[in-house]
């Protein structure tokens, strides 16, 4: 069984607008507690011994958090501009950061700010082997997504972002595409990987293009995920969340 998972909580969260003013997107009130609290419960319900949080933007106020929930989480706390500096962004940057963290362990990894079922954490927690895993989501339109392309064996060949209709893939077969949603188990070689890419096109340093570089050496599959995934990135978001978390 693995035992760490990485948090990625350091980006601004700026499409929350004034909600994020003052803090962390993953510090937003759903119900009557941070959005992220609802994210470390699932973990901790599927039973993960370390809490890796990698922050960044407002980092006081995910210390003060942690102080918080102190008793109920066990959380270790990174900081990615400390590690990595300012300049360099990318969803790449947190889990670099993490490394020293991490050491030469198997490791899961997931957004900060998104909701994921504790039946999919703790299937990712299962996957203690030598190979590195994406969660993948059957969905109708996968045009807004990364696109996950697998071989046959269910190897994955690339990530496609953004993927176009009739060009990437077939409009005209609904739920016959999976995607890509954040959660990933890694093995070390991620952090090789990582220090092996450029820029992308809009100047970022993008976990996906780590991920390809491995799957390149067939060393990632996909795994399919519940589909109970839920993102938190919008304002109206807030509201679709407290709705789930009432279901």
């Amino acid at each position: 069984m693995i035992n760490k998972i990485v948090v990625m909580a350091a980006g601004k969260g700026t499409r929350m607008l004034e909600l994020s003013a003052d803090k962390p997107k993953h510090l937003i009130d759903v119900k009557d507690r941070p959005f992220l609290y609802y994210s470390l419960k699932n973990i901790q319900a599927a039973g993960f011994a370390e809490i890796i949080l990698v922050v960044g933007h407002k980092r006081e106020k995910m210390a003060e958090f942690a102080r918080d929930y102190a008793e109920q989480f066990n959380l270790q706390l990174v900081d990615q501009f400390e590690k990595m500096g300012t300049e360099k962004y990318g969803t790449a940057m947190p889990v670099a950061a993490a490394e020293s963290a991490v050491g030469q362990e198997n490791f899961v990894v997931i957004n900060g700010d998104d909701l994921y079922a504790k039946e999919d954490l703790k299937r990712m927690r299962e996957l203690d082997d030598n190979f590195n895993y994406a969660g993948g989501m059957v969905v109708d339109d996968p045009s807004p997504y990364g696109l996950l392309k697998t071989d046959g064996d269910n190897f994955l060949d690339r990530i496609i972002e953004k993927p176009k209709p009739d060009i990437d893939f077939d409009a005209s077969r609904p739920k016959d595409y999976t995607v890509n949603i954040g959660m990933y188990k890694f093995t070390p070689e991620i952090f090789t990987a990582i220090k092996n890419i450029g820029l992308s096109p809009r100047g970022e340093y993008e976990l996906t293009d780590a991920v390809s570089l491995l799957a390149k050496e067939k060393k990632v599959r996909v795994i399919p995920v519940t589909g109970k995934w839920k993102s938190f990135t919008n304002p109206d978001d807030v509201k679709k969340m407290e709705e789930y978390l009432n279901c």
